[in-house]
């Protein structure tokens, strides 16, 4: 008897706000050059502003800026250890093992993804990085002394949507512009969108969400469940007809958004298996 493969379901899941009710800066560098995270961010949107410039490229500017007038140095270390004081939404440490425990019960083998504007070095600092399979995410280069000194990939939300393709085809490469637009069968790509669950919080996801859904998969806004105004702008995303649901931002294993993501998986394996049956033999 020939075993059939199981298919790879991916989990992309975008970081401030999806998985985390904070960005990332405010658990940690934002306390360490003495600001709030009403002053930070009021100050990176007024270097956008003012210049008519990217709010990722204005905030990684005001880090590194900040950063230098406070006397600390930017290693790639540093960022890691802001990383560990991140909070989660409830039920985000155990998330991966219970869905990944699902779909190994029922067929299918589940991968994770970070497709993020947020640091790439703070989350591979957080205490649930060993968990995805690639980050994709903003990174800073660094000099001979390994001090952040320039902005490496600054993610916005046309990057994000170039990743979603990255994914597909397989491609763990941030810099890699050739293969991800070589032209290639829809059987050869690794994960088809259809297989595909995007989290996100945001009107920065919509094109993420968008892409899914139109190529067959599925995109779930979540929401800080302790915010009127993300609930409402959760709904108005499905009202719009750009998300395929709608779920608080609570990951345990009575939510709904383990319901939902249970529910998809048994779709995608169900449909998998009609797809085998219907070849010749």
């Amino acid at each position: 008897m020939i075993m059939k493969r199981k298919p790879i379901v991916a989990l992309i899941y975008d970081f401030d706000g999806t998985l985390s009710p904070g960005n990332m800066q405010e658990f940690g560098f934002i306390q360490a050059i003495g600001s709030t995270p009403e002053e930070f961010w009021t100050m990176s949107d007024n270097i956008a502003r003012g210049q008519d410039a990217s709010n990722i490229l204005a905030y990684m500017k005001l880090m590194f800026d900040e950063a230098r007038r406070h006397g600390i140095q930017l290693r790639h270390s540093s960022f890691k250890k802001f990383g560990q004081h991140i909070r989660f939404y409830e039920g985000v440490l155990d998330w991966f093992r219970l869905i990944n425990r699902y779909g190994e019960s029922h067929g299918v083998h589940i991968e994770h993804y970070i497709n993020s504007s947020g640091l790439k070095e703070i989350i591979e600092g957080s205490p649930i990085a060993h968990e995805f399979k690639h980050i994709f995410a903003c990174t800073y280069l660094y000099d001979e002394n390994g001090i952040a000194e320039w902005p490496g990939i600054a993610v916005d939300y046309t990057a994000k949507t170039q990743f979603m393709f990255k994914i597909n085809k397989g491609i763990f490469s941030s810099r890699d512009a050739k293969k991800v637009n070589d032209s290639t069968s829809d059987d050869s790509k690794r994960i088809p969108f259809t297989n595909m669950i995007y989290f996100g919080d945001g009107e920065t996801d919509v094109p993420c969400m968008k892409i899914v859904t139109m190529f067959g998969g599925n995109s779930i806004a979540v929401y800080d469940p302790n915010n009127a105004d993300k609930k409402a702008s959760a709904r108005k995303l499905h009202r719009q007809g750009r998300v395929s649901f709608v779920a608080p931002a609570v990951y345990t294993k009575e939510s709904r958004t383990y319901q939902i993501v249970c529910s998809i998986i048994d779709k995608i394996r169900v449909e998998n298996d009609l797809k085998q049956l219907s070849k010749f033999k």
